[in-house]
């Protein structure tokens, strides 16, 4: 138990009606987990305002409200608290439950379009083989040192996340490594928290579904490095034009990597093949495991963390090289028949065509370069004919599918993405609604040496459709279809 006051420290009140001095057991913002003895905050959701919910939570036994407008009727035992904003108060008061987690660690968060999985995943990997502990807060898993947990949002709530960040204190973990969402910047989930840094990598066209404009989502993104405290680093990618825009109002150290433009950290590379990178950092030459244009970004941004974390330059040279590819994130196999097979989460316009242009660069063009590719359904509608353009435009031959469709109907989908097809590239494509039977497709048509890439879901184990999910793994199905036409 834990008092009311103490965790409502910090936290701005509007009007309280009852006492703070009580003791609470726990904080919930689903009314359905409320206990007896908890405080409620009722959050105004984009589907669901938990303002409806206050009179159930009380007959769960909750024993405390936080609020933005109190109800009508107010029940006598139970403490009112307004505020002025419920999800901002919850996220304090999620930090204060847990002790201020994120203090008594190195949190740093990463936040762009792409980039954000492999680089917080890869600086999770560095420092684990450094012989630190660490944890990742992803969107392909969550990490306490070695203990794995399943992630189900980039960002997740703020409660989940300092209960993560708590156990990360128990189990001495000294570095953690964190994706951080518009979403979640948006809806104050990072709020309370303390960042040691923070790096921003890109910024392209995505989640037009949930912010009305470009500019609001660049400002959303923004927001996440004005409210670094001046003891913390900003690292920002020099090349994005939106690079300097996130330093404006900063109060953290500034710090800048590119392979372009001037910058404190910068990259060239020497070699791009299948196999790997050979880059120049800050003129030292390392070989990588990874491949392209975009993870020679990722690998300089990891080369600049460690540095700014205070790990030796030789150290992190050696470490680099023996990173491996995160799942999803331009994993590939070749087939014995020869067949390149790569499976990649890239779902926006700019991912897709970073992909597409590191496969063209990096063959020799006799080659055929087979993409399967879809658009997630009930998100942004604008980028379908754009990666469909993409896609037919760097391809040699594009097959149209299903990605989630989830309560769209997956040929809609399709017709919007075909939209952007221009006509000379009309003979490329094909629209296959299954996905399996896609990429099925897509390797029966491959011949030796050729290119299949699998695109939209990455390291995603699962299609959602009509709001159920069902097993679906891009890279163990085209696994298995290839390995069908060696018998």
């Amino acid at each position: 138990m834990i008092s009311l006051k103490d965790i409502l420290y910090k936290v701005t009140l509007d009007a309280v009606v009852g006492s703070t001095n009580i003791l609470v057991r726990n904080i919930h913002f689903n009314s359905r987990n409320v206990a007896i003895n908890d405080v409620f905050v009722a959050v105004k959701g984009s589907l669901t305002d938990g303002h409806q919910y206050i009179e159930s939570a009380i007959q769960q036994g909750a024993i405390a409200v936080v609020c933005e407008e109190f109800p009508s009727v107010t029940k006598a035992g139970v403490t009112y608290v307004k505020v002025d904003d419920s999800s901002a108060a919850l996220a304090i008061m999620a930090s204060n439950f847990y002790g201020n987690p994120s203090d008594n660690l190195k949190l740093v968060g990463v936040t762009g379009t792409n980039g954000k999985t492999t680089i917080a995943s890869l600086l999770y990997q560095l420092f684990k083989k450094a012989g630190y502990k660490v944890g990742l807060l992803s969107t392909v898993k969550i990490m306490v040192d070695n203990q794995e947990f399943s992630a189900t949002h980039t960002t997740p709530d703020s409660l989940t996340i300092n209960r993560y960040l708590k156990q990360m204190n128990d189990e001495g973990v000294e570095f953690c490594f964190m994706e951080v969402s518009s979403h979640g910047i948006h809806q104050n989930r990072t709020l309370g928290l303390t960042f040691e840094g923070g790096i921003f990598t890109n910024l392209s066209h995505d989640h037009l579904d949930y912010h009305d404009t470009f500019a609001e989502y660049r400002d959303v993104k923004k927001r996440f490095f004005d409210e670094l405290p001046k003891t913390a680093f900003a690292l920002t990618n020099g090349d994005d034009k939106n690079g300097s825009v996130m330093l404006q109002n900063t109060k953290a150290k500034q710090y800048t990597y590119a392979l372009k433009s001037f910058a404190d950290y910068k990259a060239q590379i020497l070699e791009n093949q299948f196999n790997g990178l050979l880059l120049k950092l800050n003129d030292n030459e390392v070989w990588v495991r990874l491949i392209g244009n975009f993870n020679a970004y990722n690998i300089l941004a990891i080369f600049a963390t460690a540095e700014l974390l205070g790990l030796e330059k030789e150290e992190t040279l050696r470490l680099i090289s023996e990173l491996e590819s995160v799942s999803g994130r331009f994993q590939f196999l070749i087939s014995d028949q020869k067949i390149t097979a790569i499976v990649d989460y890239a779902h926006t316009p700019d991912a897709l065509q970073n992909v597409l242009e590191t496969i063209n660069d990096i063959r020799t063009k006799n080659e055929d370069v087979i993409t399967v590719v879809g658009c997630g359904g009930d998100r942004d509608k604008t980028k379908r004919p754009k990666m469909g353009h993409i896609a037919s435009a760097l391809s040699t031959k594009v097959i149209f599918t299903s990605d989630n469709p989830r309560t769209e109907v997956p040929e809609v989908i399709i017709e919007d993405i075909e939209k952007g097809v221009e006509p000379q590239n009309f003979k490329k494509t094909m629209s296959i609604v299954d996905r399996k039977q896609a990429i099925k497709t897509a390797c029966q048509l491959a011949n030796p040496n050729d290119i299949i890439l699998i695109a939209g879901k990455g390291h995603e184990t699962y299609q959602e459709v009509n709001g159920k999910r069902h097993d679906f793994d891009d890279f163990k199905i085209v696994q298995d279809f290839l390995k069908q036409l060696q018998k």
